[in-house]
């Protein structure tokens, strides 16, 4: 690997040449769309950097002649961005892969860094490719890590944090618990994982990967080393006390006629539980008798417990499905099918399309554990691996969507459980003018020929769709089954900005403001906004994205707000127009830079440091003292200058202020990148001055003599600020700069610890609008969603419907219409809303009805009758997008309350608890009294009495 262009400086001599744009494109288009292959290694940039570099050299689908903008030169790869700590160099929580940073194959990586470098100091962030998936194979890159908590068993209070790849083996934990606590390779160890307090599970299998293992997130491992007796330190503590323990590699052997006598050693094999376990053979039939011999005891019985009332362990970011479960498991029918043991006649291990019956025999042993009466809460730990084997997007240890995992439950139940065993092919037809009766009847009795099961049963309802060609007027009506209801929320029509002003008074602090703009407004609405609270007039304002001590953006005043995301650090900066109206100004960017000597050579480093300022000045009087004496006064407030007796008197009569409107990002005419390069030193600066070396050593000299007693001085930089394209040294000629160029000021050390405030330097003020109590949010009633959803819509232009009599894609109008609707109804409230630039949660509060829900008067079959339904589970998400957690509500079956299901916690709750901003999913139960009167959606039509039975079940 080349030498790093490390720091701010530049490419020794000895570094590779670099190739032109079109190299670089060609070279590295066909490995960025490589595929991901299991153990190949990956690397994460910062996509601010990528993004600057494919601008660069004119990657972008937008730039059609690929000539790219060679004043955008990236510099050295800087993933500064995407560490929670520089010094650790911790990846910061939460990254999303192309909004946070982008993975590059190993080659790419290696071409990148050869061409530019890397920023000195960082490591590069090198990631494993991991398989996932039983049957469908499915790779990713594994951005973060797992971290076990490593201890030793003579010393089990003592946790050493470290961080593995899933893919790795368990024998390299032993590998490196060896390594950490010095035990020699040839004394033989145990490892053991523990689950709870008491809880031990034997990692025997040195081949099986952390993931096969089911390892979780923080999990606690082991090492115990034998006794020189041949005894085993845990052999003789165990004996001594009741501590559960297991081995992952073997199970008892008893029949099941024998359960009591494994009853005194037994667990739960789903899970862990403080409590015991102690289930007989006959107590859930044959479903209970398989798992309760395989069951370890703890050291005494718990006193019997509400059956359902039972917390489920949070594995390491499981509370999304343990919130989905919950739900399920207090939905009385699909709970009472398990519970009977009728799941075992209908398991479809033939199903291609399902996971031969292990999802349905996993979560039925999942919900026999719950509603045993006999556990506070257990662990599905077993349930979560069978669900990862086969639907790797869950296989991991990050923050999930519970709705997803519902509908992935909800369909892998289906599949397992289907009557149907070889499905008919079945040819879809229209309407084509048909009554809506005969087609609906057409269309159920069509899903139910290849689907047929205790899911279609419960969940399944029939949608109504309807096109209208707007050349043709060709309607198409269609009838879809459906599972569950995604509702569309009222979208805000604002949002709340939180944006720095810095004002053009150099003894003014910055003000923070919070100011409410369209979301889908311009940033000249955020100008507006901003102006009616400060007094500032918004054509003086311009807004920049600062990021690393640098602009990352500068924003022109038509661009939309939703390239702004609120992790954004928005600063406003006032511009004052010159006294002289007709004085052309030139806008400059300006970044602080601190000189460090290397270690390895004398060639100094630079660090950016501080806020970054925005200067406009008018070309006539550009000249380095002028500038240096502008930038002095600019930072009086915060720079010590009366320590210094030789800048007593520095103000200047200057007619500058500190930025202009609409600049685009990095526009730096002219400026070339290649350091020392004599063309384009002319193309950057054009003075009167010899560009000869000799003359060049000349000026510096004499710099030197004249002002050796300045506080920092110039250079001439790429918009990031990483890569130095001249020094300015021409004293008291006009600098010709083009517009909108970027300077560096280089301070040394010394100065600028003795000079440089930095507390006052990052000082700000809070205008009262940050303390204002923010609008109360706005009630938005259930009905209102429904009628939404039904509300007829044009097709976008991204996604047409081919009119068969136009034969041609079309903008149709489309409308939905509830035709039936299911047993229990489950409805998706549709918070998360993403597009390019923008993801955000809507916090709308929904106003459900907890019972007597009424949703007759959306169903347009004329021949149904009522559909009242009562509402049975809440799922609740708290926080933002990617973030937060997953709780739910319920009620159960057997006593009727409500209940707070918070991953192991179980508690009372009172229902005018669940009507808040955190519902998320529905679950809602057709009353008893309507389903067994309602009649089937094809009862106009004249039916036997078992096809009617058919539809009776949704």
């Amino acid at each position: 690997m080349a030498a790093a262009e490390t720091g701010l400086e530049g490419v020794g001599a000895t570094a590779p040449p670099r190739p032109d744009a079109g190299t670089q494109r060609a070279e590295l288009l066909p490995l960025l769309g490589a595929a991901l292959r299991p153990g190949e290694a990956w690397f994460l940039i910062d996509s601010r950097w990528f993004k600057q570099w494919k601008k660069y050299v004119g990657f972008d689908s937008w730039d059609l002649y690929h000539v790219g903008e060679p004043n955008l030169f990236p510099g050295p790869i800087d993933n500064s961005g995407l560490f929670a700590d520089s010094e650790a160099q911790t990846l910061k929580e939460h990254l999303i892969d192309e909004l946070d940073y982008v993975l590059v194959p190993t080659e790419a990586w290696n071409k990148l860094v050869n061409w530019y470098g890397c920023i000195e100091g960082q490591q590069p962030i090198v990631r494993k490719v991991v398989e996932y998936g039983l049957f469908v194979k499915h790779c990713k890159v594994e951005v973060y890590l797992l971290e076990l908590k490593l201890c030793q068993n003579s010393d089990p209070a003592n946790l050493v944090s470290s961080y593995f790849s899933k893919a790795d083996t368990v024998a390299t934990i032993e590998k490196e618990m060896r390594k950490l606590f010095n035990i020699p390779t040839d004394q033989e160890i145990r490892l053991w994982s523990r689950y709870m307090s008491n809880t031990y599970e034997q990692l025997s299998k040195l081949d099986s990967t952390i993931q096969d293992a089911g390892l979780y997130q923080g999990q606690v491992v082991l090492i115990e080393v034998k006794n020189e007796d041949g005894t085993w330190p845990r052999q003789s503590s165990l004996a001594k006390s009741s501590t559960a323990t297991r081995s992952l590699t073997t199970s008892s052997k008893s029949p099941a006629s024998s359960c009591s006598s494994v009853v005194a050693s037994s667990t739960i094999t789903n899970g862990d539980s403080n409590n015991s376990y102690g289930l007989n053979c006959s107590s859930l039939g044959k479903g209970g008798s398989s798992y309760s011999c395989n069951s370890y005891n703890n050291r005494e019985s718990p006193p019997q417990t509400q059956p359902g009332l039972c917390g489920l362990s949070n594995l390491g970011n499981t509370c999304f499905m343990n919130s989905a479960l919950q739900c399920l498991s207090n939905t009385p029918p699909l709970t009472d099918y398990f519970l009977e043991d009728k799941y075992e006649a209908e398991i479809n291990q033939e199903n291609p399309l399902g996971m031969r019956g292990e999802i349905a025999e996993a979560y039925a042993e999942l919900i026999k554990q719950m509603w045993s009466g006999r556990h506070s809460h257990v662990a599905p730990r077993m349930f979560k691996t069978q669900v990862g084997r086969f639907a790797p997007q869950f296989s991991g240890y990050q923050q999930q969507d519970s709705q997803e995992l519902l509908a992935f439950l909800l369909d892998g139940l289906h599949e397992d459980l289907n009557r149907v065993k070889k499905k008919p092919y079945l040819e879809l037809k229209d309407a084509n003018g048909r009554p809506d009766v005969v087609v609906a009847k057409e269309a159920w009795e069509n899903h139910q020929l290849r689907n047929d099961s205790i899911i279609v049963d419960i969940f399944h309802g029939l949608f109504k769709s309807t096109l209208v060609c707007p050349k043709c007027s060709k309607v198409s009506v269609t009838f879809d089954p459906f599972c569950y209801l995604t509702l569309p929320l009222p979208l805000k029509k604002d949002r709340p900005m939180d944006v720095f002003l810095v004002f053009a008074d150099p003894q003014c602090r910055p003000t923070q403001y919070r100011v409410v703009v369209p979301m889908m407004g311009a940033v000249s609405d955020l100008c507006d906004a901003l102006s009616k609270l400060s007094g500032i007039p918004a054509e003086n304002m311009m807004v920049t994205d600062v990021y690393n001590h640098r602009f990352h953006k500068i924003f022109q005043m038509d661009e939309g707000l939703s390239h702004i995301m609120p992790k954004d650090n928005i600063f406003v900066y006032e511009v004052c127009k010159p006294k002289e109206d007709s004085a052309e100004c030139v806008t400059l960017s300006v970044y602080f830079r601190e000189k460090k000597a290397r270690q390895s050579n004398a060639t100094p480093g630079t660090i950016l440091y501080g806020q970054p300022l925005l200067l406009s000045i008018p070309k006539h009087k550009l000249t380095l003292d002028y500038l240096y004496r502008v930038i002095l006064e600019r930072i009086s407030r915060y720079v010590k200058l009366s320590l210094v007796e030789e800048f007593s008197d520095v103000s200047a009569n200057h007619e500058t202020c500190n930025g202009a409107g609409g600049v685009s990002e990095g526009e730096i005419e002219e400026m070339e990148h290649q350091n020392g390069e004599e063309e384009n030193r002319e193309k950057v600066l054009e003075t009167d001055t010899c560009q000869s070396e000799d003359c060049i050593q000349d000026e510096l000299g004499k710099e030197d003599l004249q002002h050796r007693k300045r506080l920092f001085s110039f250079s001439l930089v790429n918009s990031y600020g990483t890569s130095e394209i001249n020094s300015l040294t021409t004293e008291g000629k006009v600098l010709k700069l083009s517009s909108h160029a970027t300077l560096a000021i280089d301070w040394d050390s010394g100065t600028r610890k003795l000079l440089f405030d930095e507390q006052e330097a990052q000082a700000f003020e809070k205008h009262n609008s940050m303390f204002q109590p923010q609008k109360k949010k706005t009630t938005v009633a259930l009905r209102d969603c429904i009628e939404l959803f039904t509300t007829m819509e044009t097709l976008g232009e991204h996604d047409p419907w081919y009119c068969p009599n136009c034969k041609k894609h079309q903008q149709a109008t489309k409308k939905f219409d509830l035709w039936s609707l299911p047993r229990i109804l489950v409805v998706h409230l549709k918070r998360f809303s993403y597009n390019r630039y923008w993801r955000d949660k809507l916090d709308t509060v929904v106003d459900f009805p907890i019972r007597d829900l009424n949703m007759s008067e959306f169903v347009c079959d004329p021949a149904a009758s009522p559909y009242i339904y009562d509402l049975i589970a809440v799922s609740n998400h708290y926080g933002g997008m990617g973030v937060g957690h997953y709780t739910a509500y319920a009620k159960n079956q057997l006593n009727g309350k409500w209940y707070y299901f918070d991953d192991s916690s179980v508690s009372p709750a009172s229902e005018e608890q669940i009507v808040t901003k955190a519902a998320y999913v529905l679950f809602y139960q057709r009353r008893d009294g309507e389903a067994k009167r309602d009649p089937s959606p094809c009862t106009s039509v004249e039916l036997t009495s078992e096809e009617c039975d058919g539809m009776d079940t949704n």
